[in-house]
Order: structure tokens, then sequence, then C-alpha cells
């Protein structure tokens, strides 16, 4: 049974999230501050993902978000009043893996859940043939959801890990940013480019950290992107 913590500061709604995701089947915790956020995430084997509220006393949400990310890639769905473009960019840049904006249905949230969870696991079933991609020195175990460059762990979230399992399994293939979103996000792509490129400059700033020598990925400009030979 996937594990999922609630960080909302609003007794009522952490409560109707808990109970309503209870009912689709999943194990449920909650935290009403961002300190008890952070010290769950540190502290509780086998959790799945993380809601997280903005709003929250003692440390805010993106407070939370940045502490959490030195140390779990616990996928992360951001909540919040919040619905321009540039708060969820930053957040997005910060590692949160998706973002809905309140007020917003729990059947819509339920949907989210279940997207970022399939990504993240591959889906429910049989264990799967064991599957890897290379380019370079950068290894992804698509069976694992691990990295790794020169064998040296890339912590990635769950979209940058689905961009490179993209491209390390299509080598040859020029990918334009419509291609990208909507092979990535699956919706429609509306012709803002922005979260692509946030995404891709997040790839290529920690790739660089580890293979500071090597570029992985080139931008054909006005055509999109592709791996390096």
């Amino acid at each position: 049974m996937k594990k999922i913590l609630t960080a909302e500061d609003d007794r009522e709604i952490n409560r109707l999230i808990c109970e309503f995701l209870s009912s689709q089947g999943y194990e449920t915790l909650s935290a009403l501050n961002g300190l008890d956020a952070v010290r769950i995430v540190r502290e509780e084997e086998g959790l799945s993902l993380l809601i997280l509220d903005l709003m929250l006393p003692f440390r805010s949400g993106d407070m939370v978000l940045q502490r959490i990310r030195e140390f779990s890639d616990i996928p992360v769905i951001v909540v919040s009043a919040k619905s321009d473009t540039r708060s969820k960019i930053d957040l997005i840049r910060m590692g949160a893996d998706d973002y809905i904006t309140k007020p917003f249905d729990l059947d819509e949230l339920l949907v989210r859940v279940e997207a970022v969870l399939r990504r993240y696991s591959g889906g429910a079933g049989k264990v799967p043939e064991k599957k890897v991609l290379t380019h370079k020195d950068l290894t992804l175990d698509v069976t694992a959801g691990t990295a790794e460059v020169f064998g040296v762990p890339l912590a990635l979230t769950g979209k940058e890990f689905a961009i490179l399992e993209l491209m390390l399994g299509n080598p040859a293939k020029l990918w334009s940013k419509a291609n990208l979103f909507e092979s990535v996000w699956g919706e429609d792509y509306l012709g803002d480019d922005s979260t692509v490129k946030v995404h891709m400059s997040n790839i290529r700033t920690k790739l660089k950290k580890l293979d500071p020598d090597s570029e992985y990925i080139e931008t054909v400009w006005g055509m999109g992107y592709r791996l390096v030979n």
C-alpha cells in the first residue's frame, strides 16, 4: 500500500484529503506545520508521496521543499492558491513534481497523485525485466528509477527522469519542446515552453556538477533538443 503524507495546516482540509485518499486504498499521514513535514519525510520509512501546501506555519512550504530535497527525492505535489506561471516555475526549479491550485476537486487531486506515483513506480504487477539506458557516462536504471554519472548518484525529479528516459531511449531523435511536453506531462502543448526550458536547464546543471567536462544535451535553435554524440 502506498503511503502519502499531506502537509496542510487547515485541519479540515487535511482531514478531507486524508479520508479521501484512504478511501482510494492509500495509507495516509498528516502534518500541520512545516517542521513536522520535514521530520516525517526524514523519519518515516516507505513514504511514497508528499502533498505540500505552501502556507504552513513554522516553516513555509517552499522552505520545506528546499530542505527535503537536500536528503530525499520523494515526489512532491505542491498545493497553493497562487496560480501565476512564475510561482509554478520557481517551485519546479526547487524540485516539485506537480502543482495544483486551490480550490481543487478531490478527483483532480487523485488523478495527479496516480500520475506521479505511476511515473515513479512504473505501475504494479509482476517485477519487470531490468532496463538500463546509457549515454556517455550517464546511466539510467529505468526499473529502479535511479540515475548515475561515473557511478555517482544523480538526484532527479520524476519529470527530469522521464525526460532523460525518453532521450536516452531514442538517442538519435531531435525532440521539440512540444514533443517533450506532451510525452512527459501528458497534456496538450499550448506554446508556453518555459516548463520544458526549466526542466532542461535543471538537468544540464545537475549533469555538469558531476561531469563538468562533458556536454550531454544540446539545443538546436528553433527546433528543440538532442543528445550530444
